[in-house]
């Protein structure tokens, strides 16, 4: 629909431009002759100003005004979420995003999500997801599996920075305050794939000495931050990890900040990135790198707890890589 509505406006400026030009016509037919520097008849004249209008015209509206994308431009993208919550919350959340993007492009944006992190990776691997929102953890392996190539990197709200906390939660009438608390207890990760809900918490753990299968009495995967909260909420599981930007998604909506204790916070993530495939036309990706940075609609942003789009690179990412390596040599 908003892909629909681009053209037609760009279609009604070119009518919008024809009228003026045919004005200028009659204008012209009605001036006298000794106005201008030549006394060609009335046909020439016309055929003259046809063609400064029409010029004037193409190099003002430009060729995305005229209403053509570059020919190896895709028509249609796929657009993959990892599922930090269920397919309903992703699209509420991401929705404004997948329509300005369509609006921007030119170029139909499809949202769509998997059962896991590893199939957003899988189905750009196979080019069935064009662009993609990672985690950290999870852009790294699809960097080195699927061709992902960053554009942008999500500024949070609460602290204007581009990243976020891990922590861990509880209950907040279940008296679990402390590590020590948590003890024998149930316990949630996420998904293998994720920083925060994973990769962060394993490292915290290895660190202190901590084997989660024998420290917990229950260790489970729930497959998203949004799942972990609200198994938290519901007592079926007793703590669980993940992190404040998905934590703040979720607020009123879902759980309210005093459902829970936050028993330990870590030190800040980089934020997660939004990806192209490598092998898209150069000028395609520049063009999507420049819709994520110039986003700015005050409620896409307000459902995204973000401040913005920023620039990012690969090596942004290397202190994931650190956590990787270490969790490897621990596991040894």
């Amino acid at each position: 629909m908003a892909n629909l509505e681009a053209r037609a406006s760009r279609t009604a400026t070119l009518v919008n431009y024809y009228k003026i030009i045919e004005q200028l016509h009659y204008k012209i037919d009605a001036c006298s002759v000794s106005n201008f520097t030549f006394n060609e008849d009335k046909t020439m004249r016309r055929t003259f100003i046809k063609k400064i209008g029409f010029t004037v015209l193409a190099l003002t509206l430009g060729t995305q005004a005229l209403g053509a994308n570059p020919k190896d431009w895709p028509t249609e993208v796929n657009f993959g979420v990892v599922p930090v919550a269920g397919a309903t919350s992703v699209k509420e959340t991401f929705g404004n995003l997948a329509d300005y993007l369509e609006t921007k492009l030119s170029v139909k944006v499809n949202l769509q999500t998997a059962g896991d992190y590893t199939g957003v990776i899988t189905a750009m691997q196979h080019n069935h997801v064009q662009l993609a929102y990672f985690g950290p953890k999870s852009y790294i392996e699809a960097h080195l599996r699927s061709k992902a190539e960053l554009v942008a990197v999500e500024v949070t709200e609460e602290t204007g920075l581009p990243g976020y906390y891990g922590m861990i939660i509880t209950k907040k009438s279940s008296g679990l305050k402390t590590l020590a608390d948590i003890k024998g207890k149930t316990w949630a990760f996420t998904d293998s794939q994720s920083t925060s809900g994973t990769l962060v918490p394993s490292v915290m753990f290895a660190k202190k000495g901590i084997n989660p299968k024998e420290y917990f009495s229950k260790v489970v995967y729930s497959g998203g931050h949004e799942a972990s909260i609200l198994s938290v909420k519901s007592g079926k599981i007793d703590a669980a990890a993940t992190n404040d930007l998905d934590f703040n998604r979720g607020l009123a909506k879902q759980w309210q900040e005093d459902d829970f204790n936050i028993i330990m916070k870590s030190e800040l993530i980089p934020g997660s990135p939004m990806t192209v495939r490598s092998d898209l036309p150069e000028s395609f990706k520049k063009a999507v790198k420049n819709a994520f940075l110039s986003y700015n609609d005050k409620e896409g942003l307000k459902k995204l707890k973000l401040k913005g789009y920023a620039p990012v690179k690969d090596s942004d990412y290397n202190s994931i890589r650190d956590l990787e390596a270490f969790k490897k040599s621990m596991a040894k």
